[in-house]
């Protein structure tokens, strides 16, 4: 029995009205508030960062062993966030996995703003952005200092700004007969002309979508290596050091992994939210957030199986100093972040096995926040716990983040549910032109041209 991806029994016509509806109406009152208190949430992070450019980074919670905090803790997590799209989009593009049509547009978008929320961080954290970034760019110059190549600092900026480039190109192009969708149906002038401008001269011809899946292929098979390269970049951050806990080569796949985690759970708090806002549950169905648990409960197992990982090998290498890293980590004084992080990604996810659960939209939308609360735990406790006890014990310190580190923690969220939210105002959410060739199929129809 063939899957079904669509249900109610919509037409193309349908799918076009029901799509563009929050497009084409004024705003609702739901979205004004959400809309504000992200602006307000953003606000109160700029702010906070302002004055802290004006003290100086003493303001945060950082002392002479945590250099780092909940700013890097907060890059890692949301560069992790941006995984879920480039899979969704590009992997299951490449395997033909027609499910992916209904939520690949919102997984594409959240990539897009959670990169440009994840980029704040190690800009912020250096305390003089106006600076500081000069000597990131690495580009051949006349300066007498050069950026550090060796640094997997730099290499950060390499894999991050591709991977940002790349996925908008994508994203971008996936948009284009949906633009012209709008375009067709605007009936103010100004609209119009934006929606005109956006869709770059799209008529649905043969031509145009030979070029279009020509390149939507492309960019998918270039978009594919960088869900395994760009996370592994960022867990070199810490494993080519050789601070104990870090320095060890079970960190690409587990970032990886984790990346994946965590970026599948917020696509599942999004589209929750979407479908019941905006009505769209004949696009977004169970079936489609059921697969979406599934890859969940896979994942959360393979963290869990890499946190294993990471006692045996401290154990079986009988080096004492690894061996107090992970003890210090489960049972040191910062075994309350530990055990969370443990809970929230190993237990809570373990519930998927049950379909009733898999299919249970407020469960799935809790777990789905449980499992982001405790990927940024996870973070929290690689950064923080192996470097307040370091080698002497003389300078062992207590990190406790400031209402500095937390408030700009905030306006990240904020900044980030601004865009979104803006995305689900002004273009649609979900992916037109895909959908549209699922309905023919479905209605025997085969290949259907859209506008």
């Amino acid at each position: 029995m063939a899957e079904i991806l669509i249900t109610g029994g919509k037409s193309a016509a349908d799918l076009d009205a029901d799509v563009a509806r929050p497009v084409e109406r004024f705003p609702t009152r739901i979205w004004w508030v959400c809309f504000l208190a992200a602006l307000a949430a953003f606000g109160l992070g700029a702010l906070l960062a302002t004055d802290m450019f004006q003290r100086g980074l003493g303001v945060l919670g950082l002392n002479i062993t945590n250099g780092w905090g909940v700013f890097i803790v907060n890059f890692v997590f949301w560069v992790g966030i941006g995984h879920a799209g480039t899979l969704i989009s590009a992997i299951l593009y490449l395997f033909r996995q027609r499910w992916r049509t209904g939520i690949n547009r919102t997984a594409e978008a959240m990539t897009i703003f959670a990169v440009m929320t994840a980029l704040l961080f190690p800009v912020i954290h250096t305390g003089r952005p106006w600076y500081a970034i000069f000597w990131l760019i690495p580009y051949p110059n006349e300066r007498s200092l050069w950026v550090n190549f060796r640094s997997p600092l730099i290499w950060d900026v390499f894999a991050v700004g591709t991977y940002f480039t790349i996925s908008l190109v994508f994203w971008f192009t996936g948009l284009i007969p949906d633009l012209a969708s709008l375009r067709d149906r605007a009936k103010h002038p100004v609209r119009k002309a934006v929606y005109t401008v956006l869709s770059l001269g799209w008529r649905g011809s043969s031509r145009n979508w030979l070029h279009y899946e020509t390149a939507y292929l492309i960019l998918a098979g270039l978009s594919t290596p960088l869900v395994l390269s760009v996370h592994s970049v960022v867990s070199f951050d810490f494993a080519v050091s050789s601070v104990p806990g870090w320095h060890t080569t079970i960190f690409p796949p587990y970032f990886v992994a984790g990346a994946i985690f965590s970026g599948f759970a917020m696509v599942v708090t999004l589209l929750v939210i979407t479908r019941e806002v905006f009505g769209l549950k004949d696009y977004i169905t169970l079936d489609h957030l059921e697969k979406m648990n599934k890859i969940l409960l896979a994942t959360g197992m393979m963290v869990g199986y890499a946190y294993a990982c990471e006692f045996f090998i401290a154990w079986y290498s009988g080096n004492p100093i690894e061996r107090f890293a992970l003890t210090n980590r489960a049972f040191g004084p910062y075994a309350w972040a530990y055990w969370i992080m443990v809970a929230c990604n190993v237990a809570v996810p373990q519930i998927f096995w049950f379909k009733r659960a898999r299919r249970n939209l407020a469960l799935m939308f809790l777990v789905s926040l449980l499992v982001n609360i405790g990927m940024w735990f996870e973070r929290f406790v690689i950064v923080v716990t192996s470097l307040h006890r370091d080698f002497l014990p003389s300078s062992w310190r207590y990190y406790v983040p400031t209402f500095y580190d937390w408030g700009i923690t905030l306006g990240s969220f904020g900044w980030f549910f601004i865009w979104f939210l803006l995305f689900v105002r002004f273009l649609p959410v979900i992916a037109m032109s895909e959908v549209k060739a699922v309905i023919a199929e479905e209605n025997g129809e085969g290949h259907v041209a859209v506008a």
